[in-house]
């Protein structure tokens, strides 16, 4: 076996936020799968040109805001024993556009993947018909009291349990826990409900879209990343449902205002939107010089509430 071979595979997480609900592409399969392509290491200078490269001539759709996720290396990865395969993966934003067509990629509800991780409208009912009884019931098989005890602290801590709060940005560790109980499809799950187990993805394809998720909602609250989702104008009430829409919860409208207003994120145009009922709406754009202003001008998650 030629164990020195070495291929560099790309894998993307291509975002975007329309009609307040955050989506993602995915190619279609039994399951789907996530954009996927390689480093041709003639034409290539950088990972980078190469993801936008494929991306562009498999979908049709240019990337904008593009980050790396982390990247994949473990020896037994691939199917072919006899190359190594290293998989990088990116984060991408962009607004939404209809993929090229016969490229067989398609917009998806990304809470289609993760129902569990949208409180919009207060805790998700799949909590008390499936996720608490599971979590319950595999904490219940600890070894000891002592890992009893400790696998119920987990499972409270990480889905907002008996008093512990919500953490939005812990979504892949929330994946990982269901992963390990046998809650979801790729662990063998018996039975696989999307509505309540969530939508497969091939291979680790779900861990990758979990971390995505974890990422920009972390990235928010300290980076002005959700202007790449935004039209170059746009009402306060539509930047906060975005922003509501990548975080999974409701926040506070004046304490959102409030904090752009101070953190100088967003300026008047001037112009109204007669489209938006009752009182026509200011329209802004995002500050670009605020970029220079500040080292983390993000908006934040000012006062978000996740009452069940």
């Amino acid at each position: 076996m030629n164990s020195g071979r070495i291929e560099v595979g790309l894998d993307a997480v291509i975002v975007a936020v329309t009609d307040e609900a955050p989506r993602i592409i995915t190619l279609a399969g039994a399951p789907a799968a996530l954009p996927t392509g390689t480093l041709d290491p003639a034409l290539d200078r950088t990972l980078e040109r190469a993801l936008r490269r494929w991306v562009r001539e498999g979908t049709g759709i240019d990337l904008g805001y593009v980050e790396q996720l982390y990247t994949l290396g473990d020896r037994d990865r691939g199917t072919d024993l006899e190359v190594r395969l290293i998989t990088v993966a990116y984060l991408a934003l962009v607004k939404e556009r209809a993929p090229s067509p016969g490229s067989g990629a398609v917009w998806g509800d990304w809470y289609g993947f993760f129902p569990w991780e949208d409180w919009r409208e207060g805790r998700p009912s799949v909590f008390g018909t499936a996720i608490v009884p599971a979590l319950d019931a595999w904490a219940a098989l600890g070894a000891s009291a002592g890992d009893r005890a400790a696998r119920r602290e987990r499972s409270q801590i990480l889905f907002g349990l008996e008093g512990s709060s919500w953490d939005v940005e812990r979504v892949l560790e929330r994946y990982e826990l269901l992963w390990e109980i046998g809650f979801v499809s790729e662990a063998g799950a018996p039975e696989s409900d999307p509505a309540v187990h969530g939508a497969a993805l091939a291979l680790d394809h779900r861990r990758i879209a979990a971390q995505a998720l974890g990422r920009i909602r972390g990235k928010i609250r300290y980076r002005p990343v959700v202007f790449e989702l935004m039209p170059d104008t746009f009402t306060l009430t539509g930047l906060q449902r975005v922003v509501e829409a990548l975080s999974g919860v409701r926040i506070h409208a004046q304490n959102f205002r409030r904090l752009l207003d101070r953190g100088g994120l967003v300026e008047k145009t001037g112009i109204f939107d007669p489209t938006t009922g009752g009182r026509p709406a200011e329209l802004y754009r995002f500050r670009r010089d605020v970029l220079r202003e500040r080292p983390a001008p993000g908006v934040g998650l000012p006062g978000l509430r996740t009452s069940g």
